[in-house]
Formats: structure tokens, sequence, C-alpha cells
């Protein structure tokens, strides 16, 4: 249960990374340990312990098999994770580019 609000609070923390921070680059940071904590959580689901990988013999009984989707769902989630940073980083590139800053408020007041 411990490593469950473990997971909890590393989501919390990215989560007010997101919402609080006025630095592009600290806001994608925080959704980066989001898309993390979510990824871990879907790991911690799908643990069992003395569990055995997904992979059946004709020798072997189906006993106490780790459950192979959410290890797929998360193999998923990061690649779809890495393309959206790059994208997030690219277009803070690009503001940076046009207004010579990072911090939000900054960008507000230009308006241009």
């Amino acid at each position: 249960m411990s490593l469950y609000l473990l997971c909890l609070s590393l989501f919390l923390i990215g989560l007010y990374c997101v919402l609080r921070k006025r630095n592009i680059i600290k806001i994608i940071v925080g959704i980066i340990i989001c898309e993390y904590a979510v990824n871990l959580f879907f790991v911690l689901v799908a643990y069992k312990i003395g569990g055995r990988s997904p992979i059946h013999s004709p020798e072997q009984a189906i006993e106490n098999m780790v459950d192979a989707l959410p290890q797929a769902v998360v193999l998923t989630s990061i690649v779809i994770g890495l393309a959206t940073t790059a994208l997030l980083i690219g277009i803070a590139m690009r503001i940076y580019q046009k207004y010579g800053t990072f911090d939000i408020t900054k960008i507000r007041e230009l308006n241009g």
C-alpha cells in the first residue's frame, strides 16, 4: 500500500510543477514526472509476489503468471511520452526564439 502512496505523491509533485510553476521548462519537467508516475502505477498494478513471466510452455502449469497487458501499455506509453516531450520541447524552443523568455507571465504581457 505504501508503494501506491509513493506513486500518488510522485504524481502530485508533477501536478504541482504543472500548475504552480511559471517557467515553461519546469512545466515540461512536471508533465514528464506525471507520465512516469502513471507508468509506475501500471507496473505496480500488474506486480505479483512470486509471479512468473507470461511465457507459456507445454510442461509448465499456468499459475501465478504476471499480467502482460500493463507491460504492453507501459511500453506504448513510453513511446507516446517521448513524442509528447519532443513536441513540447520544440514548442518551448519556438516560444523562446520569438519572445526571448520562458516565463509565462512575461509572454502573456507581450501580446504580439
